[in-house]
């Protein structure tokens, strides 16, 4: 078995699970902050069907703000719908055609938004 050249701790009695990438505690983690590209500046709401049997959701693309802060918001959005939904790819799921409610609510974080398709 090879032994990595760069070593490094990767369990600690003191601190508990290191992450091997940036040698910080697992819940301090700097390397799993996944950074989107920046977009066009637009919040897109669409409804699609595909792979679903038929059921429709509310995709909405485009929101501004990392992984941590877009499961938080998504669950807001969730609430204020009464529906459910994921996070997946950094594009929220809403379950169902909610682009009536969404589109005012995303407006009133100051986003640009933009109904995308039919």
């Amino acid at each position: 078995m090879k032994k990595r050249p760069e070593g490094g701790l990767v369990f600690s009695t003191g601190q508990g699970r290191m992450c091997p990438g940036c040698r910080n505690t697992v819940a301090d983690c700097t390397c799993s902050d996944s950074r989107r590209p920046a977009g066009d500046g637009i919040v897109r709401v669409s409804r699609e069907t595909k792979g679903r049997k038929g059921k429709g959701v509310t995709l909405i693309t485009g929101i501004p703000l990392g992984d941590r802060e877009l499961k938080a918001y998504a669950k807001i959005l969730k609430a204020r719908c009464g529906t459910g939904g994921t996070v997946k790819n950094g594009v929220v799921e809403i379950q169902g055609d909610q682009r009536d409610i969404l589109v005012p609510l995303l407006e009133q974080k100051g986003w640009v938004v933009k109904r995308a398709g039919g």
